[in-house]
């Protein structure tokens, strides 16, 4: 329609007489959305043929949806009665944006994946350039496991600034979309992702330092 709210819709009631519409407010997610709601008592006066109700709203347990379906489907099936969830009918309407949303987070899994796996390939060529220091604290009594975590301990804070800057960045982006959510703020989902993030980088870290340091420093040592 291209309209916004405060702009006029022109209609032509029974009558046959142009009937203005102001838009006062939208509807973001919602079953109504795609409707334009007025008044009852507006309704029967421009259209007053239109007798009964169309659309019903059933509010019942979750656990009675199947009953409750079974039971008006038989009592009303000669009136043409059609029932659909709440989840299907959201569904619908948002069919293309969840599309274009499953292509943007599996593209955006990947990335993660990259990025936690780019983690690694700093690890490792920090580690392999220090060769000869490694060696040179294995040859004065340092053991592997202490190395590793030696390695881990000095990259920690790589592994914290990251994902800090990437999720300021991340919510900064998304926030408005978040604040029109009639959700709420995805909590859960959040630390779940932000936790995977957070061992998907400790492996990483962990395997790089582990493939760098699998060989002694010490004949880089002695070539030093």
């Amino acid at each position: 329609m291209k309209k916004s709210v405060g702009d006029t819709i022109e209609y032509r009631d029974e009558r046959g007489q142009t009937l203005k519409v102001r838009i006062v407010a939208a509807l973001s997610g919602s079953l109504l959305q795609g409707n334009v709601l007025i008044s009852e008592d507006a309704f029967v006066k421009h259209f007053p043929g239109s007798g009964g109700y169309r659309y019903f709203l059933i509010d019942c347990p979750p656990d009675k949806t199947e009953t409750v379906r079974a039971a008006l489907s038989r009592a009303l099936t000669d009136r043409g009665l059609e029932l659909t969830t709440t989840a299907r009918r959201l569904g619908e309407f948002q069919a293309v944006e969840n599309t274009y949303l499953a292509i943007f987070q599996a593209l955006g899994g990947l990335g993660l994946l990259l990025g936690s796996a780019g983690l690694a390939v700093v690890v490792a060529r920090n580690v392999l350039e220090r060769r000869r220091e490694f060696g040179l604290l294995a040859a004065v009594g340092f053991r592997p496991g202490q190395l590793r975590q030696l390695v881990f301990v000095e990259h920690r804070w790589l592994i914290v600034a990251a994902l800090v800057i990437g999720t300021v960045s991340a919510l900064v982006g998304v926030w408005p979309n978040l604040v029109q959510k009639a959700g709420g703020f995805p909590l859960r989902e959040m630390a779940l992702l932000l936790a995977g993030l957070a061992l998907g980088c400790v492996f990483w870290t962990w395997l790089a330092t582990r493939l760098a340091l699998r060989d002694s420093g010490v004949e880089a040592l002695r070539a030093e």
